[in-house]
């Protein structure tokens, strides 16, 4: 029986699955039926590592010529919390005074629907388009972020697969549809310090040594002088202190040691190694010979990138001001997303729904906004497939 392809019934349908993460609950499934119902060659390789849930992802491919459009999300879901509190059930895809609810309505598998109807509708109405359409699906974006993206990429690649753009469909506007396209991300570097003192008793300071102050020392240190004043298209990279801890639950106690945490969001003037060597040097600048301290940086997979403006970026705002009457902000604002190993293969815009609900209780999407995101998909579909012809 042919599936309904409009983009409400495929959000209510991907809604009903239960695919909090690392669980496949049946969306992928789903949407391997729907595509190899349409003449999509679909795959569903699983991924594994050790210490981590293992992953079901999905990659789907129509046509076999160039230029190639990448289409790319995740179905698994956060867990929906006290289900009670919901207006209703976070796995129904029900829909009250215009707005479907369910976990994932906008964070997002609301984008992964319009994503399809749109795809669908121009293949059903664009027979012979010089081109491809692919599907790039991961159950694994809320979870570790491990055994998705990056090892589905890697699998394609493997394949002979290669990209030449990608639109990723996450929440990207802040109030509502047309705000807002991400055509970058900061990077995350997260670093720790530790400061070495001697613990005694606070009536006898001599005896001891009290590393509060060398911490004061050295964030004071990291904190003086801006790390840059932005670029173009980023704003200035930004130093928080996120936590300082000396565990200590005694008043009359002077710590052996003192902890802090922080996390930079960098722009693309810096890279992870950049960034790191600029720590150190504002470290021991501030440390002298006086402060004993430990550095640490995490690892990280989160780089600034940026695609810069181009004829891609603007089939995507000329269709939003097409169906919204809006002209969006290129922005590269926020936290990290997938995009930041994709962009590797291709350039890589994100445009999807409106965030305000995503994670929260009675997280939902006007029906209204499914149909305008979908006509801006489609927009885009026969702009990029016109210039190609």
């Amino acid at each position: 029986m042919p599936h309904e392809t409009s983009p409400l019934s495929l959000a209510q349908s991907l809604l009903r699955c239960p695919s909090v993460t690392p669980e496949e609950g049946g969306a992928l499934a789903f949407i391997e039926g729907v595509l190899k119902q349409a003449g999509f060659e679909v795959h569903r390789p699983v991924f594994s590592e050790p210490g981590t849930p293992d992953v079901e992802n999905l990659y789907a491919r129509y046509g076999s010529g160039e230029p190639y459009l990448l289409f790319a999300g995740h179905t698994d879901v956060v867990p929906p919390g006290d289900a009670s509190r919901w207006t209703h059930d976070p796995f129904s895809g029900e829909i009250h005074g215009g707005e479907l609810y369910g976990r994932g309505a906008v964070d997002m598998k609301g984008g992964v629907a319009c994503m399809m109807a749109a795809a669908l509708d121009f293949i059903r109405n664009t027979p012979g388009f010089k081109g491809s359409i692919g599907f790039l699906i991961t159950g694994d974006e809320e979870g570790p972020a491990v055994n998705g993206t990056v090892k589905l990429l890697e699998w394609a690649k493997g394949r002979g697969e290669r990209f030449d753009h990608c639109i990723l469909g996450e929440p990207t506007n802040p109030n509502q549809l047309g705000d807002m396209i991400k055509i970058g991300r900061r990077g995350s570097l997260t670093g720790r310090i530790v400061v070495e003192g001697k613990q005694g008793h606070v009536a006898y300071p001599h005896l001891a040594d009290n590393p509060i102050p060398g911490m004061m020392r050295l964030l004071s240190g990291l904190l003086s002088e801006p790390l840059d004043h932005g670029t173009e298209h980023f704003d200035a990279s930004n130093l928080e202190v996120t936590t300082v801890d000396v565990g200590n639950l005694a008043s009359n106690v002077i710590p052996a040691e003192v902890r802090a945490t922080f996390n930079i969001r960098f722009n693309d003037l810096w890279t992870p190694q950049s960034l790191e060597e600029e720590i150190e040097s504002r470290l021991r600048e501030a440390a002298g010979n006086t402060v004993r301290y430990r550095l640490t940086m995490d690892p990280t997979n989160a780089v600034a990138f940026l695609t810069p403006p181009n004829a891609f970026v603007g089939f995507i705002a000329d269709a939003i001001k097409a169906e919204t009457g809006f002209q969006p902000k290129l922005s590269t604002t926020g936290g990290t997303s997938d995009a930041r190993f994709i962009v590797k293969d291709c350039p890589v815009v994100e445009f999807g729904l409106v965030g305000q609900t995503m994670h929260q209780i009675d997280e939902r999407v006007p029906v209204a906004d499914l149909d305008r995101l979908t006509g801006i998909y489609r927009k885009v579909l026969d702009a990029y497939f016109a210039a190609a012809s």
